[in-house]
C-alpha cells in the first residue's frame, strides 16, 4: 500500500516534469501563437517589413511593397499595433485580433481593429497571409489611401484689405509671392501633412507664412481599387481654413512708389515707411525679379552722415557749431575730398551737412568721435541688428575698421559700411520720429512667426536723444532748401539727405545714387544702381513719389 502510493506520486511528478518540460520547449521554440503575434505586430509597428515577411505564411512576392505603399498612401507618420486577443489553437490554426493606432499626417489618429489568423508550420506559428491582415475589408487588388482636400488658401492682404496678389503693382505681387506644387524634397522639408505635388508658397509671404495661409487639409481614409477609384470611405477627418496675412502695404503709397521708379533708366528701388509705427508702406523695384529694396547690400554714401551727425550732436555739437569744410583733408596720409573739390571754408555744421562735406565728417569722426562711439550710435539706427520684417531682409553692417583711414571713409558711408534701401528708410524714419523702429511688413504679432524669423522677435524701439532729434530736424530740411537737393522740385515740408556712394575700383569709380528723407508721417529711401549722384538721379524719384501722395 505504501509502495503503490510512492509509485503514484512518482508518476505524477514525472508527468508534471514532462508537461513542464513541454511548456518550456513550447515557449523557447516560438510555438506560442501569442508570442508570434506580438513579434509580428512589433515588427509592423517598427516598420521592419523584412521581419514581418519571415513571420508570414506564403507571403506574396510584393509583400514589402504592399506595406510600404500602404504607409506612403496613408501618409503614416506613426503607427502602433498591439495584440488584442489570441484564441485557443484548433489543431494547427488559431484566430487572433489586433488593435491599430495609426497617426496620419496632420496629427490625425486613425484607430481600427484587425484580424490576425495564424497557422502552425514546422512547429512555428506564422501569420496566414491575406489582404485582410492589412485591413479586415481589404480585398485583392485593392489598397488603402488617405485622400486629402486642401481648403481654399487664405489671402495675403494689403493694409486696406485688398488682395495683394491681385495688385497692379508687380513689386507688391512679388512681396505676396507665388503658390505652386512642391517637389518631393520641398515636401520633406515642410513635413506633414505635405506631399509631393501639394500646393505651397514658393516665395514671398506665401512661403514665409505657408502653414497659416494654407490651413489644414480634410482627410478621408478610403479603400480604393487598382485604378485609384474609391470603393469605400472608412473615416473622415475635418480640415481647418487658412488665416489671411494682412500686410502694412498701402495701395496708394505703393502705386506712387512704383510710378516713381518706373522711369529710371537704371535699376532703382524704393522703400517707404510710416515713422510713427515702422510699418512698411511701399516697396518698389525697377526692374522686378530681384527684391533689391530688402535684399540688396550697398554702401550708403553720404546718407550715412545722418548717423554721424547724430553722434556729433550727442557728443555736444549743434547745427550752429562752426566746422571746417576744406576741399581736401588728410587722415594718416590718405586724402579725402568733397564732390568736385568744393571748398566751403568754415561754416555751421548745418551748412556742412546740407552741402555734404566729406572732409568735415571724416575729420570730425576721427578727432571727436572714435570708432566705438560711432558704432554705438549706428546701432541706435538699426545697424548690426537683424531685421525681422515678415520677409527676409539683410541687416545693415557697420563693421570694425582696421585703422583711422578706413574709419574716416566709413564716417560718410564708404569703406565696409553696407546697407539696403529698407535699412536706410528706417534711418530716415528715426530722424523723422525721434525713435528708430524695426521696419515690418506685417502685423507686429506676426513678424516673428515668419519662417525666416526662426522665432526671433523684431528689435525693440530705440529712442534718440531729444537734442539729436531736434538737430536732425534742422539739418535734413536744409539739404532740400539750400543744399545738394535744392534744385529738385520737392513739395514743402520735405527733409532729406543725398548720397553718392562709390563702388568698384579705379581713380574715378562708378557711384550709386541715394536719397533718403521724410515728409509728414512718411519716410523713404531711394537708390539708383550706378546712377551717378544722389541729387541728379535719386532725389527726383523721391520728389515724384511725394508729389503723387
Amino acid at each position: 500500500m505504501h509502495r503503490s502510493r510512492v509509485l503514484a506520486v512518482a508518476a505524477v511528478v514525472v508527468a508534471v516534469v514532462i508537461v513542464g518540460a513541454g511548456a518550456v520547449w513550447f515557449l523557447r521554440d516560438g510555438d506560442d501563437p501569442g508570442d508570434a503575434a506580438k513579434r509580428y505586430l512589433a515588427a509592423w509597428s517598427g516598420g521592419d517589413l523584412a521581419a514581418m515577411k519571415t513571420l508570414t505564411d506564403a507571403p506574396p512576392a510584393d509583400f514589402e511593397t504592399r506595406f510600404k505603399q500602404m504607409r506612403d498612401d496613408l501618409g503614416v507618420v506613426g503607427q502602433r499595433y498591439t495584440v488584442a486577443s489570441v484564441g485557443r489553437p484548433k489543431g494547427d490554426e488559431v484566430g487572433g485580433a489586433y488593435s491599430a493606432e495609426v497617426t496620419l499626417a496632420g496629427d490625425r489618429m486613425w484607430k481600427y481593429n484587425g484580424s490576425l489568423p495564424m497557422v502552425r508550420k514546422d512547429g512555428d506559428w506564422l501569420v496566414r497571409w491575406s489582404p485582410q491582415v492589412m485591413y479586415p475589408e481589404l480585398k485583392e487588388g485593392q489598397r488603402l489611401r488617405a485622400s486629402r482636400a486642401w481648403p481654399d488658401r487664405a489671402a495675403v492682404l494689403a493694409a486696406d484689405g485688398s488682395d495683394l496678389a491681385s495688385s497692379p503693382s508687380g513689386s507688391a505681387r512679388q512681396l505676396a509671392g507665388q503658390v505652386g506644387p512642391v517637389s518631393a524634397e520641398a515636401a520633406g522639408k515642410l513635413g506633414a501633412p505635405y506631399r509631393k505635388g501639394d500646393p505651397a508658397g514658393a516665395d514671398g509671404l506665401q512661403q514665409q507664412y505657408e502653414r497659416r495661409l494654407s490651413g489644414k487639409p480634410a482627410l478621408a481614409v478610403q479603400i480604393v481599387d487598382a485604378e485609384g477609384v474609391p470603393v469605400k470611405t472608412l473615416q473622415r477627418f475635418g480640415g481647418a481654413e487658412g488665416k489671411p496675412v494682412k500686410t502694412t502695404i498701402d495701395p496708394k503709397t505703393q502705386a506712387a512708389a512704383g510710378q516713381a521708379v518706373a522711369g529710371a533708366s537704371k535699376p532703382a528701388s524704393m522703400v517707404a515707411l510710416r515713422p510713427s509705427t515702422g510699418e512698411i508702406l511701399a516697396v518698389a523695384n525697377q526692374p522686378g525679379g530681384y527684391n533689391r529694396a530688402l535684399m540688396g547690400r550697398y554702401p550708403p554714401g553720404s546718407t550715412f552722415k545722418v548717423v554721424t551727425a547724430a553722434a556729433l550732436v550727442a557728443g555736444g555739437m549743434s547745427p550752429a557749431t562752426k566746422v571746417a569744410c576744406p576741399a581736401t583733408t588728410a587722415v594718416d596720409g590718405r586724402s579725402f575730398h568733397n564732390y568736385q573739390h568744393e571748398d566751403f571754408g568754415t561754416v555751421p555744421l548745418r551748412e556742412a551737412f546740407a552741402h555734404s562735406c566729406n572732409t568735415t565728417f571724416a575729420r570730425l569722426a576721427v578727432d571727436k568721435l572714435g570708432e566705438k562711439r560711432l558704432a554705438q550710435v549706428a546701432s541706435q539706427f538699426g545697424f548690426n541688428a537683424p531685421i525681422i520684417a515678415g520677409l527676409p531682409a539683410v541687416r545693415a553692417a557697420f563693421p570694425a575698421n582696421k585703422d583711422d583711414t578706413a574709419f574716416a571713409a566709413a564716417s560718410f558711408g564708404q569703406g565696409q559700411v553696407l546697407t539696403s534701401p529698407l535699412n536706410m528708410a528706417s534711418v530716415a524714419a528715426a530722424a523723422a520720429d525721434g525713435t528708430w523702429r524695426s521696419p515690418r511688413l506685417v502685423e507686429a504679432s506676426l513678424a516673428g512667426q515668419a519662417a525666416d524669423a526662426g522665432g526671433r522677435k523684431p528689435e525693440p524701439p530705440k529712442r534718440l536723444e531729444s537734442a539729436v532729434e531736434n538737430a536732425l530736424h534742422a539739418l535734413m530740411p536744409a539739404v532740400v532748401s539750400e543744399g545738394t537737393a535744392s534744385g529738385v522740385d520737392f513739395p514743402s515740408g520735405t527733409a532729406g539727405k543725398t548720397g553718392t556712394a562709390e563702388f568698384g575700383e579705379g581713380d574715378d569709380p562708378p557711384t550709386h545714387a541715394w536719397f533718403i528723407g521724410y515728409r509728414k508721417d512718411v519716410a523713404f529711401a531711394v537708390i539708383v544702381e550706378g546712377g551717378g549722384t544722389g541729387a541728379e538721379a535719386a532725389a527726383p524719384i523721391a520728389a515724384k513719389f511725394l508729389r503723387a501722395l
